[in-house]
């Protein structure tokens, strides 16, 4: 088992920044396949960001694509998600997952693990 908790939600303006953090304990970080998903208000949960174990290649939805950078440090057992020039349709609870080996990591229902969330909510 492995457990995630995210940290890093907050209210930010339209253009601005955000790192999200994902804090992981229990099984070796490094086995994990590890993503970000959100949740927009009224809507299902969708993928947002995934990384390999080894923290790299990487892996990002069109709606984020050139604004949001994922990175892991598994000597800290963490990883971020670094949100840049931030849209209003970014509100969002933002969760972290996590699977030794999801088949296709665009869907949620392969991941075994998951964080409680961390609300975002960009307006002016």
């Amino acid at each position: 088992q492995v457990q995630l908790v995210e940290s890093g939600g907050r209210l930010v303006q339209p253009g601005g920044s955000l790192r999200l953090s994902c804090a992981a304990s229990g099984r070796t970080f490094s086995n994990y396949f590890t993503g970000w998903f959100r949740q927009l208000p009224g809507k299902e949960r969708e993928f947002v960001a995934a990384i390999r174990r080894s923290g790299g290649p990487t892996y990002y939805a069109d709606s984020v694509k050139g604004r949001f950078t994922i990175t892991r440090d598994n000597t800290k057992n963490t990883v971020y998600l670094q949100m840049d020039s931030l849209k209003s349709e970014d509100t969002a609870v933002y969760y972290c997952a996590a699977d030794p080996n999801p088949t296709f990591y665009k869907i949620s229902s392969y991941y075994a693990y998951w964080g409680q969330g961390t609300q975002v909510t960009v307006s002016s």
